[in-house]
């Protein structure tokens, strides 16, 4: 019998889901409480927890290692155009979204310069290769290729990209910034609908990480 269709016919362990979920709230709070503890900045920060959290599901979880390896060997440059088309399109969305949102919140200004604080953390081109190599495409294969893929195995696709993108938003709400999380909802909806329309991690992964460095240090939205 086909090794693939018995891996695919196994039942979700939702012990295993859901101690993955709650040691990744366990891990990123902190890290929008405090940001950094003296050297160890917001970007190292977050690069070790996304670090952490794929070797636990590379370990725990064998269909992840598989379909990750899968995606990578079939419709490269259809991924690879549809991420960067939907990177633009998340882009221009942010953009109007600065406009309307600095209109009607009065926080809103204050709350995006604080986003862009982070940037004072590091160097620019820290921040570039940590995104580029491993925040960007950690967060989707993370977020959508392991935990909204498991929630909706387990409860339906739907469900389970409302249930992820609604995880992915809490998370951030810990930074106590409204805009913050305000726009990792839309981020969530955005790359959780992308995920549950194509089925694909890479695609994902390029659209966060062309999107993260555009947004934060190619064209960063202004006043």
């Amino acid at each position: 019998m086909n090794h693939h269709f018995l891996l695919d016919c196994q039942p979700v362990d939702k012990k295993i889901t859901w101690s993955i979920i709650v040691a990744s709230a366990c891990l990123f709070v902190p890290l929008f409480v405090f940001q950094g503890i003296a050297w160890f900045d917001f970007w190292w920060w977050i690069s070790l927890n996304i670090g952490i959290l794929l070797f636990a599901i590379a370990v725990l979880d064998r269909r992840w290692r598989r379909e990750l390896a899968e995606d990578f060997q079939s419709r490269l440059l259809f991924k690879a155009a549809v991420g960067a088309l939907s990177a633009v399109l998340l882009y221009g969305i942010f953009h109007a979204g600065n406009i309307l949102s600095r209109q009607m919140f009065s926080f809103a200004d204050a709350g995006i310069r604080g986003v862009y604080q982070f940037r004072s953390h590091a160097s620019p081109f820290r921040i570039a290769l940590l995104m580029l190599v491993l925040i960007g495409p950690g967060e989707e294969f993370f977020w959508r290729g392991f935990v909204q893929r498991r929630l909706s195995e387990a409860t339906g696709p739907w469900r389970g990209f409302l249930a992820g993108s609604t995880i992915y938003t809490l998370v951030h709400a810990a930074s106590g910034n409204a805009m913050l999380v305000l726009a990792a909802g839309v981020c969530g909806v955005f790359w959780g609908f992308l995920y549950l329309r194509f089925k694909s991690s890479l695609l994902n992964a390029i659209s966060h990480t062309l999107w993260d460095v555009a947004i934060f240090l190619i064209f960063p939205l202004s006043g």
